[in-house]
């Protein structure tokens, strides 16, 4: 499991792409800057690891382009410390970039090949979320509620019940919405009852699966 110098170079590159697209948060892209993308990758894939590209995974499943990850993890707005639940641990990149941008992190996957594979990969990388778990995403982990965030990594067909009440006031859920094509959307939870809705453009995902005993 190697990471070079030329690796740390196509990380600084990808930065700068990041940058020229519109992602201003220092926590993000120092996270970005630090994690070896390309060993959450297959070896085939390694030499376009630093490409903002989507690759697949395992399981049919794909790892998400690097400037979702930030433009998604920008919008969490998060603080060192803050409880933060991921929908959808696939490959483990998203959750790299979010325990080194300081949140304390709980992970759901519904594919549990994939929930083997990241719950070696993530501590071999030093990388220690709080909670791995494998089951159902759209129920949440109500037991570890309530969460400062949530972000969901698969297309939703709609926003699930129980993410919203996992929420704290003051929390941001970020979602894709639909099937086929999504929009990125982000809810702030304003108080027990009211959330305050952005849209914030089209993205692809692959679709949230509930989990089936």
């Amino acid at each position: 499991m190697k990471d070079t110098g030329k690796h740390q170079g196509l990380r600084n590159q990808l930065v700068s792409v990041l940058e020229e697209k519109g992602i201003t948060d220092e926590n993000v892209l120092g996270a970005i800057k630090k994690i070896p993308r390309h060993l959450f990758l297959n070896s085939s894939f390694e030499d376009y690891a630093y490409q903002d590209k989507a690759f697949p995974i395992t399981a049919g499943q794909t790892i998400s382009q690097p400037y979702t990850v930030a433009f998604q993890s920008q919008l969490l707005n998060i603080k060192k410390g803050n409880k933060v639940l991921e929908i959808g641990t696939g490959s483990g990149y998203q959750t790299a970039v979010l325990c080194l941008m300081g949140a304390t992190v709980f992970s759901v996957e519904r594919q549990n090949e994939l929930f083997k594979q990241t719950s070696v990969l993530l501590p071999k990388l030093g990388i220690r979320p709080k909670h791995l778990s494998f089951g159902d995403g759209y129920k949440g982990l109500p037991s570890y509620a309530p969460f400062d965030s949530i972000i969901v990594t698969a297309g939703a067909p709609f926003i699930p019940q129980p993410l919203m009440a996992q929420l704290k006031i003051g929390g941001r859920l970020v979602i894709p919405l639909g099937e086929g094509v999504q929009i990125m959307t982000l809810l702030i939870r304003i108080n027990e009852t009211q959330f305050e809705k952005h849209e914030l453009g089209e993205c692809r995902f692959v679709p949230l699966l509930e989990h089936k005993n």
